[in-house]
């Protein structure tokens, strides 16, 4: 952990893991006086598609899909903003936009200057994780910002 950690970047996907990890984030930032901002990363919307043609899903429009992705967001991150007040922490919610997690995550901390970013693992082994990948692993690789990972 930095000496001077200023502002957290805790991620959620709303998971009791991710749960755990906002939970150590806040009291980290709690220790540290610092500054808590908890991320939810919002996937675009994907026209559904089989093999080169693309369908018509009734009710699923670009406009109902935003709405629908709004409202999960919300209803993720507001326990983590409910945590940090309890726990007297400054805490800001942001949901952002993004193909791939990781890149998302790492967006979200460059911009907002994060010192510390804190994620959970879902420790995924073997050939899940080749298969699913490990968004915790692609941060962990592409960051330069220091990555606290809670199990």
């Amino acid at each position: 952990m930095p000496l001077s950690c200023r502002h957290i970047l805790a991620c959620t996907d709303g998971s009791p893991r991710a749960r755990r990890a906002v939970a150590a984030a806040t009291g980290v930032a709690g220790l540290c006086a610092a500054k808590l901002t908890v991320l939810f990363v919002i996937p675009p919307y994907v026209l559904p598609a089989y093999g080169e043609a693309a369908q018509y899903v009734p009710g699923v429009t670009p406009h109902l899909y935003k709405q629908r992705a709004d409202a999960l967001a919300r209803k993720v991150l507001a326990p983590s903003a409910r945590l940090a007040q309890k726990a007297g922490v400054a805490c800001t919610t942001l949901a952002v936009n993004a193909a791939e997690p990781w890149s998302g995550i790492l967006h979200a901390a460059h911009k907002g200057k994060c010192d510390l970013i804190v994620m959970a693992s879902h420790g995924r082994r073997g050939l899940a994780r080749a298969l699913l990948g490990s968004e915790t692993q692609k941060v962990l690789t592409h960051s330069r910002i220091p990555v606290l990972v809670v199990r």
